[in-house]
């Protein structure tokens, strides 16, 4: 099922193939320098709004030592980053034992020589555990990005959607990663329009995306989803209302998403470049803050990873330089 989802007001696919767990789909995901690997599947949190419980079953998370075995294929075949992916990603424990935890599996990965980035998404902010939090200042490899959806910005409509968390319980969890990562990039999840959302309790989610500075972040209309709480709650905002409301926030996270790469500019970094850009001569990489890199390298190849330094901020993109030839512009 497709919704209106915003990073730049696309279109995004919003559920994951259903069950039987893992035999369903390929547990790991190539696409040339970067690839996907599959950890955990299914909910357990039960928030109103949401189908995934019903429909994929309870959190299940697949053996450590499989998904070791799978990233050092995937390394063999060229990947140098690996993005860990699940419902509630950081809810893993390591299979039937629930011995293991996703810092843990992180930790590990990281020992794999060739392999160079490590990312995870999605994430539950109820299981952001202290640990998994200290693994992002003391695991290299892991990127200085997170994806962690709040969905709103009201506390009462948190509570509305059995959140399990407030507001207050998740900028202390932002607060805690800025502590050890300061330069740790963030993305969100929203859901306006969602039943009970008064104008003020839209105003709070405008405020908190101001105040946290996501970097990219994904906005949706509620919907109803037939055999859900909220689908029977009272007080369904209009339509009219829902359209107005994504619109203004959609503006919010694009003017956020561009201030943080103009913020950038000046930073020196690695991208890691994955596939071609418009112009001839252009490649496209990837910053470890997830921003994509339009940079023009002759000689590069896809899969390289090039220490540059970002020169201009977009809406959706930055631009950079390679520092070797920015060497040879100043030497001459």
């Amino acid at each position: 099922e497709h919704a209106r989802g915003a990073r730049w007001g696309r279109a995004i696919e919003t559920d994951m193939p259903a069950s039987p767990k893992f035999d369903h789909l390929p547990a790991r995901r190539h696409h040339g320098a970067s690839a996907f690997l599959t950890v955990q599947e299914g909910c357990d949190k039960f928030c109103t709004f949401c189908v995934v419980p019903y429909t994929r079953g309870g959190e299940t998370s697949r053996p450590q030592a499989d998904l070791i075995a799978e990233a050092e294929a995937l390394v063999a075949a060229g990947s140098v980053e690996i993005t860990l992916i699940g419902q509630n990603v950081n809810a893993y424990d390591g299979g039937p034992a629930g011995t293991d935890s996703l810092p843990v599996l992180i930790a590990r990965l990281a020992e794999i020589t060739g392999l160079k980035r490590i990312r995870y998404t999605t994430s539950h902010p109820r299981d952001m555990t202290r640990a998994l939090i200290e693994a992002h200042a003391s695991i290299p490899k892991l990127m200085p990005y997170l994806h962690l959806p709040v969905q709103s910005g009201s506390s009462r409509i948190l509570k509305a959607m059995n959140r399990a968390h407030t507001r207050e319980s998740y900028l202390a969890t932002l607060a805690e990663l800025r502590s050890v990562r300061p330069d740790i990039a963030l993305s969100g999840d929203f859901i306006v329009g969602f039943p009970g959302e008064t104008e003020a309790d839209f105003e709070e989610t405008l405020r908190i995306v101001a105040e946290v500075g996501y970097a990219q972040a994904y906005s949706f209309k509620y919907s109803q989803r037939p055999g859900t709480p909220a689908a029977t709650m009272a007080d369904q905002v209009p339509e009219p209302v829902k359209e107005e409301r994504l619109a203004r926030l959609q503006a919010a996270i694009t003017a956020g998403a561009y201030a943080f790469n103009k913020a950038s500019v000046g930073r020196r970094t690695e991208i890691l470049l994955e596939r071609a850009g418009r112009k001839p001569g252009q490649l496209i990489g990837k910053t470890p803050w997830l921003q994509s890199a339009v940079v023009e390298i002759p000689g590069a190849k896809i899969g390289d990873l090039i220490a540059v330094e970002i020169t201009a901020g977009q809406p959706n993109s930055v631009e950079a330089i390679p520092l070797s030839l920015q060497a040879e512009r100043t030497a001459a």
